[in-house]
């Protein structure tokens, strides 16, 4: 009788644990990890250039101020891996992770993969490049693209005199954040009367490489006609200076880059850049982090989080906030 007695209430704790258990699936998510930290989430685009670089480490500043935060940074090495940053959030989701920060690199295939985080309680803050519609999500935190191609093609036109013929290097089909910057600069341009555009409805592709080959064709076909061309990221700007320099048209030819490197900085003083225009890398990943921290504590939180943007020129280069922003911190 007794042995029966102990039996029935081992099996009475038992099941007690195991529906203690299946009522609180993100038992882990919510509590954060095994230390007490909330644990988010931060996914770019790609993992290779700088500016990605700049983002993670505005990230873990945030979490310095916070305190009590976790940064968990993965994204696909290449922008183009779309599936591949498909993955990184899907395992992000099956982790559990308390917030998720992501810069889709592709607008409209990234939607259902956020939707599944919105289905398991999990905030989304989307940072540098928009979502299109389909999923929640906690705030938007970017650049105002579309400005940034309007100070492109400004800076340009100046540069040129307000007269001739110019080339826009598109980067690819889905991305949101430089198609915004494609179409400002188009939009701005159509108001210069003596200005004729030569070519827009090019693709350099993701790499500075594939940049390379297809300023170089575009600069050997308009070679006696261009004036001005304008690339819309830092892979496409590289490339796009390097094609300048190859074919001999560096300085000759007016180029306004968008996000800074070392050889573009370099390209303001020595001539054959004659802008860059500058977002605010490190202020989009502290301000991403911030936001779906504060809406997981029930703060307040604004679905617009514009992080700025600036031109660096020849002129202003040595000057706050443009030092700042040409070289701005990098993680490790």
């Amino acid at each position: 009788m007794r042995k029966n007695h102990f039996l029935m209430y081992f099996f009475l704790l038992l099941s007690l644990t195991i529906a203690g258990v299946g009522c609180n699936p993100k038992s882990q998510s919510s509590g954060g990890s095994s230390n007490g930290n909330l644990r988010i989430a931060v996914i770019p685009k790609g993992t290779s250039h700088q500016f990605w670089k700049s983002v993670h480490a505005g990230a873990l500043r945030a979490a310095e101020e916070l305190g009590g935060v976790e940064i968990l940074w993965k994204g696909p090495e290449t922008e183009a891996d779309t599936a591949g940053q498909i993955s990184v959030v899907k395992n992000f989701i099956t982790n559990q992770v308390d917030g998720i920060c992501l810069a889709p690199n592709h607008s409209q295939a990234l939607v259902d993969v956020t939707a599944e985080a919105n289905a398991v309680g999990i905030p989304v803050v989307v940072f540098d490049s928009g979502l299109g519609d389909g999923a929640d999500i906690v705030s938007y935190v970017a650049t105002d693209n579309y400005h940034g191609g309007q100070l492109a093609a400004e800076t340009l036109a100046e540069a040129i005199g307000h007269e001739g013929k110019v080339v826009l290097l598109r980067y690819k089909e889905g991305s949101e954040s430089t198609e915004q910057r494609e179409k400002g600069f188009l939009d701005a341009l159509s108001k210069e009367s003596r200005i004729e555009v030569l070519s827009s409805d090019q693709y350099a592709g993701t790499t500075t490489q594939e940049a390379m080959e297809k300023a170089t064709q575009l600069l050997n076909k308009y070679r006696d006609q261009v004036n001005g061309i304008f690339a819309v990221c830092e892979p496409n700007c590289n490339g796009t200076l390097e094609a300048l320099t190859q074919t001999g048209l560096a300085g000759k030819v007016k180029f306004v880059a968008f996000d800074p490197s070392d050889r573009l900085i370099q390209g303001i003083s020595d001539g054959s850049v004659s802008g860059i225009v500058l977002q605010d890398p490190y202020e989009m990943g502290r301000q991403s982090v911030r936001a779906v921290v504060e809406h997981i504590k029930k703060q307040e939180v604004k679905s617009v989080i514009s992080t700025g943007e600036y031109v660096a020129t020849a002129s202003n280069q040595s000057t706050d906030p443009f030092t700042r922003l040409l070289n701005p911190e990098q993680a490790d």
